[in-house]
């Protein structure tokens, strides 16, 4: 059974946490795990780019000198690539990188990048993931504690604004959300904002105990 520590917000150790084995112990996938970062860093791709052709490069419509007798190569126009000012050839063109990935695939790179984690000891669970006030040093202090190494993914039970702003300042620190609500209907639902490309992106999984629970429950 995979374990994490357990930390207050002091930074100070309180005791372990025994981790659900279906999430937290799966056997890794490498090849489900690349297919997973592979597609979330293609869909963050904006696809902007674009130069001109030589068809919409301006200019460029008379012969630049006649065919034959000039002891000249031949042109037939100053915007061709070849030329200053020209046109590119095989030019960039805005387009849609993104594509969609099986939800399956997705689940299990989730689980294959938790239990990386997992393995390796760099899961730590928070018993309340919250603050008193919005100070950026103070969560500083927590991090420092809890030996973030300078890149950490933060899991809070809900928005937690406090947390969150003292949070966005430090460099290599990412925040999000792990809870469960109540739809308009009045039905339960849970919404898990994690990829498997943010969890091997970290070096420290930071997770509130409440957090901890809603992730099991959903991928369990």
């Amino acid at each position: 059974m995979p374990k994490a520590y357990k930390y207050n917000m002091a930074g100070q150790q309180i005791g372990e946490v025994e981790l659900s084995e279906a999430v937290f112990g799966v056997e890794p996938n490498g090849s489900v795990l690349h297919a997973s970062v592979k597609n979330y860093l293609a869909n963050q791709r904006q696809g902007t780019q674009s130069a001109l052709t030589r068809a919409e490069v301006s200019g460029g419509g008379r012969k630049p000198w006649r065919q034959k007798g000039t002891g000249r190569a031949r042109q037939g126009s100053t915007r061709a690539p070849h030329w200053t000012h020209g046109g590119v050839a095989f030019a960039p063109k805005p387009r849609d990188y993104s594509y969609s990935l099986n939800r399956k695939v997705k689940r299990l790179a989730l689980k294959c990048a938790l239990s990386i984690k997992a393995a390796q000891g760099d899961i730590v669970v928070v018993d309340n993931l919250d603050m008193d006030e919005i100070k950026t040093k103070t969560f500083r202090k927590f991090l420092d504690a809890v030996g973030y190494g300078g890149k950490a993914l933060v899991v809070a039970p809900e928005i937690r604004d406090k947390v969150i702003k003292s949070a966005r300042n430090i460099p290599g620190v990412a925040t999000t959300i792990a809870k469960k609500g109540v739809d308009a209907e009045g039905r339960e639902v849970c919404s898990v904002i994690l990829s498997a490309y943010d969890v091997m992106n970290c070096k420290k999984f930071i997770i509130d105990e409440a957090a901890l629970k809603v992730v099991e429950e959903v991928y369990a």
